[in-house]
């Protein structure tokens, strides 16, 4: 089987969000994806097969090292990108997804090799009481919270800085309850982006459980943004290490999230 990595969110190497692309001749056991996913290690790894069917041409599935996820952005723009630049899909033709708990996913690719990504908008709700030990765990003050269908947190703090230089207390956020935490900023002035965050998920993903550039936190950021900057079109910088741009546009319950990809690894499974 070939297996590819890809950077996502980014037009450059090493930068962006890496993901594991595993291109199935066929269904596979969901046991056998695990334990894949767990030796390539990434935060998610994807594995896609064709399907035969109306609305989808792909079957696709997400795996962490440790478990399957609902949706996963930056690993969907990893298996679109895969399939394009494999010639598995015509460059620009629309691909369609199928998953198993977000519906039909479409991705296309423009003349600039930019991609897009149709997914559900999941805005969050404000929480009335923010939960025991966050501004403790995340060690800045916590201006709001709200919390999206994600079962994410979804943290306001002060300022740009405020989200560049956090260092949380990985345990202790493990103990928060929520599948991960999104501390979020808007954009110091002058910046090509209109917003900032992070994205740390210690229940399930290993290490210091921080993913990189996040494109499903970004359905929630999206709405939440747009809210507040009375706008539809944002630019969102995850501002990891890695770092990684997205381009979100807020459809009504839908967003379409964009951005560039890159291969790094093209090679063959052989289990």
């Amino acid at each position: 089987m070939r297996m590819l990595v890809v950077d996502a969110f980014t037009d450059r190497p090493f930068a962006g969000n890496p993901a594991g692309v595993c291109l199935l001749p066929d269904a596979a056991d969901p046991g056998w994806m695990q334990r894949v996913a767990a030796e390539m290690n990434h935060s998610e790894t994807a594995f896609v097969r064709p399907v035969e069917e109306p609305e989808a041409d792909y079957e696709l599935r997400w795996f962490t090292p440790v478990m399957e996820v609902a949706l996963c952005g930056h690993a969907t723009m990893a298996s679109a990108h895969a399939l394009y630049e494999t010639g598995a899909v015509a460059s620009g033709g629309p691909i369609r997804f199928r998953t198993m708990r977000s519906g039909v996913l479409t991705v296309t690719r423009d003349e600039t090799g930019r991609l897009s990504m149709d997914f559900p908008a999941c805005p969050p709700e404000p929480v009335d009481v923010v939960p025991d030990g966050l501004a403790e765990a995340l060690g800045v003050p916590v201006a709001a919270v709200g919390r999206n269908v994600q079962d994410d947190l979804i943290v306001d703090v002060e300022d740009e800085s405020a989200v560049r230089e956090i260092a949380p207390d990985i345990r202790a956020l493990a103990e928060i309850d929520a599948r991960g935490v999104i501390v979020t900023a808007a954009a110091g002035e002058g910046r090509e982006h209109d917003f900032v965050s992070r994205f740390f998920a210690p229940r399930v993903l290993p290490g210091d459980a921080e993913d990189p550039v996040t494109g499903s936190a970004h359905c929630a950021l999206g709405p939440h943004w747009a809210r507040r900057l009375g706008r539809d079109t944002l630019t969102g910088h995850q501002a990891s290490a890695r770092g990684g741009d997205v381009h979100v546009a807020v459809r009504g319950d839908r967003v379409v999230l964009s951005g560039a990809a890159v291969t790094v690894l093209d090679g063959e499974l052989r289990v």
